[in-house]
């Protein structure tokens, strides 16, 4: 349970900040600029600096930093597990051997990179939705994705999917909270035992949280079926998206800086090893 404590992706927290205040177009097409400059960055330095703009980003939007790293809890086994992937399965100038396994200088190089990137990748995917509220985003993405619209793509549907994803992950980890507690006061023993033995208790938890899935899938559809909704076609909206001199200065300030954090990272090449 202290696990479901921690988890903040998906989240949104309102404050009173300039991010906040941003065009939701602007933020969503900010984070994947950041992201396509996280994938670029090929040394150790480069990464530090991006680790210090997003704290400089969480100063910004007022949000506790303890909260913004919080986000990539989930998934760090599966950046341990990528690691180690490419630790030792990557061809190249051999370091290390432990049995059949060798660690080689490229592997190294590659498992960092990979780990970096996908922490980075989540924490600053989960930093829009912590500064973005769903039906923000959600008018965000239909409005970005409103021009392939002729060319019969479903953008206010993807968008509404969406946003529903995101709207119910906290719910369903209030959820899973509820259950795993019913549980334990019925006798469950959820937090001992090694990894397969939590894995088989942890059966009846899952059991009834799908069916808890399904039933407010349902609950939602014949609630959108009653109120007569048919789509996004000639649907408006109650606060208009508007873009601002503050969201192109803000987009064109996050250009600029991978711009210099590329330019930084292809110098760092005469001094410094890179990571791939």
């Amino acid at each position: 349970m202290r696990f479901l404590n921690h988890m903040t992706f998906g989240q949104y927290i309102p404050t009173e900040s300039l991010i906040h205040r941003l065009d939701p177009r602007c933020k969503i097409l900010a984070t994947t600029l950041l992201l396509t400059g996280i994938f670029l960055a090929d040394h150790a330095v480069v990464y530090i600096l991006w680790g210090v703009a997003l704290i400089v980003l969480a100063g910004a939007s007022k949000l506790p930093i303890r909260m913004v790293l919080g986000s990539a809890r989930p998934v760090l086994i599966l950046v341990l597990f990528t690691g180690l992937l490419h630790l030792f399965f990557t061809d190249g100038t051999p370091l290390v051997s432990v049995g059949p396994l060798v660690i080689t200088r490229e592997g190294i190089r590659l498992a960092a990179a990979m780990s970096f990137r996908l922490v980075f990748l989540v924490l600053f995917a989960s930093f829009l939705t912590l500064t973005t509220s769903p039906m923000e985003l959600a008018d965000g993405i239909e409005s970005l994705f409103s021009p392939l619209v002729r060319f019969g793509f479903p953008a206010h549907e993807l968008a509404m999917m969406m946003t529903i994803s995101l709207r119910f992950i906290p719910t369903l980890l209030d959820e899973t909270d509820r259950i795993m507690k019913a549980q334990i006061a019925r006798g469950a023993m959820l937090d001992q035992g090694n990894f397969f033995r939590r894995l088989q208790s942890f059966l009846p938890v899952l059991i009834p949280l799908f069916v808890i899935v399904f039933q407010r899938a349902e609950d939602l559809a014949v609630a959108m079926e009653s109120r007569c909704y048919k789509g996004g076609s000639g649907r408006t909206r109650m606060n208009p998206l508007c873009w601002k001199n503050s969201d192109s200065f803000a987009l064109l300030g996050v250009a600029l800086g991978i711009v210099l954090a590329e330019c930084a990272d292809r110098n760092l090449s005469w001094f410094v090893t890179p990571l791939l």
